[in-house]
């Protein structure tokens, strides 16, 4: 099949590409378990040919080394792949439900179809796996998508839209570059299901202009995710699972620690082990180490930089604006009201807030918008039933940071201010498909619902339900 690409005019024409994208669609080329599963496969083999390119990209946008880009973007979506055409015809398929006495004799069925046209828009800081990661799910449940990735991660962004138009025919799925102009048009379009990852922020001004179409969407949003740390906690342990979680991609992820809750006595031994693991991790000078990422722009280097102002720094500090580079930095002495507490650090800096019992760190967590993560480091069972119990978050980890996002067999999503809906292997094809509730009868039925209404019928009827 030739893969023609749209001219810049073309381009900007929203809506003709939407209509072409719905013409696609309603020829049935995107919904065969043969369609679905052959454009797996090229997205597969796309990324495996485009797969240096990328992380060239990642590099030049984000300074991520080559193991680091493949480890937390290239190699998740190529799991999710498998995941996905694992598990294709299974989810395809037409499920029986049960169906009650007084609906007898019938069938009850769920029967999966795709949304139809649908809009992917990705943020910069994980541009290939949160740009694709949502891909595979739409493409899998058969939609024909739009994916708009973020200006801010230019080079990877333009790379992307090269990969696609190779491995995709325009109608089925189509990049559209640009900044936020490009993003407010597209939003004025009506799609059939809109997936958002971004800040809070925006994700509103997702929901407000889905909501004129009422379109269904799903919002990956983010917050100020914690890290609380028991009294029973193992402190050397704790300090490296930490320490990982904030310097992938420099802090730069919106399931980071973004602050630790630690008790009172043990802040000071948490410090110093974090900073052993800071030397270990990254080295003396982990602005000259080449495998430490850098701040995305010059506007965010500044504004964390801003954060630092006044701030008790236990270790790092120093930024250089020339690379855009901001060493590992550990606050302590913060409290509530601290600039850095105000808002989604999203950098390499971790404020440490003490607490005198552990249901005042719960309470510390419970009275703020829910978090898209939260991470607890405890030896007890106790305490663990105790957090999940009380606290309202998205996802987390027991005794780790991150890693919970990177399984295909685990749900991802935030809930109240740090999201809506989940995707990752089963929840990807539930979210991008639409389950229509179908009864499905033959000649054979139940008179008891027809009029005229008698003593009798109404006796039956009272005792079928109930």
């Amino acid at each position: 099949m030739s893969i023609e690409k749209f001219t810049k005019e073309e381009e900007m024409n929203y809506t003709e590409i939407l209509g072409g994208m719905r013409r696609y669609y309603g020829e049935g080329r995107t919904q065969s378990f043969e369609a679905r599963r052959k454009s797996l496969e090229k997205l597969e083999q796309g990324l495996k040919r485009w797969g240096s390119r990328l992380e060239q990209a990642l590099a030049e946008d984000l300074g991520k080394a080559s193991m680091e880009a493949y480890m937390t973007e290239l190699g998740q979506v190529r799991e999710e792949l498998r995941w996905q055409k694992k598990h294709l015809k299974q989810n395809m398929a037409v499920k029986r439900a049960p169906t009650p006495m007084t609906q007898a004799p019938a069938k009850s069925l769920r029967w999966p179809h795709p949304y139809g046209v649908v809009l992917v828009m990705a943020p910069w800081n994980y541009p290939v796996l949160l740009s694709l990661g949502p891909l595979v799910g739409a493409v899998a449940a058969g939609n024909c998508v739009v994916l708009k990735p973020s200006a801010y991660a230019p080079k990877t962004a333009e790379t992307l839209a090269a990969m696609v138009s190779e491995v995709f025919d325009k109608g089925h799925v189509q990049v559209v570059t640009g900044g936020r102009a490009e993003n407010q048009a597209l939003l004025e379009q009506r799609f059939d299901y809109i997936f958002f990852t971004g800040s809070t922020q925006v994700g509103k001004l997702v929901l407000e202009k889905a909501v004129r179409h009422l379109t269904p969407v799903t919002l990956e949003l983010g917050g100020k995710s914690p890290c609380i740390v028991a009294e029973d906690a193992d402190p050397s342990l704790t300090a490296r699972r930490i320490v990982f979680g904030k310097l992938v991609n420099c802090g730069q992820t919106c399931v980071a620690p973004d602050y630790v809750l630690a008790p009172k006595g043990k802040v000071p031994a948490l410090v110093e082990e974090m900073k052993k693991q800071l030397l270990m991790q990254l080295g003396p000078t982990p602005l000259n180490n080449p495998e430490y990422p850098r701040i995305v722009n010059g506007k965010h280097y500044r504004r964390l930089m801003g954060l630092l102002e006044r701030a008790r720094i236990e270790t790092g500090g120093r930024g250089d604006e020339r690379t855009l580079r901001i060493e590992p930095t550990i606050l302590t002495g913060v409290t509530e009201q601290s600039p850095v507490m105000q808002e989604e650090i999203f950098g390499p800096i971790l404020p440490v807030v003490e607490y005198d019992t552990f249901s005042q760190a719960l309470d510390f967590v419970a009275e703020r918008p829910h978090p898209l993560a939260l991470y607890l480091f405890t030896r007890s069972r106790k305490t663990a039933r105790q957090v999940m119990d009380r606290l309202q978050f998205g996802g987390g980890c027991i005794n780790d940071t991150l890693v919970h996002l990177a399984s295909s067999h685990l749900p991802f999503g935030g809930v109240g201010e740090s999201g809506m809906g989940a995707y990752h292997g089963q929840k990807s094809f539930d979210t991008f498909t639409h389950y229509r509730s179908v009864l499905s009868r033959g000649k054979a039925e139940n008179p008891l619902r027809y009029h005229p209404y008698t003593p009798k019928k109404e006796k039956l009827l009272r005792r079928f339900l109930g």
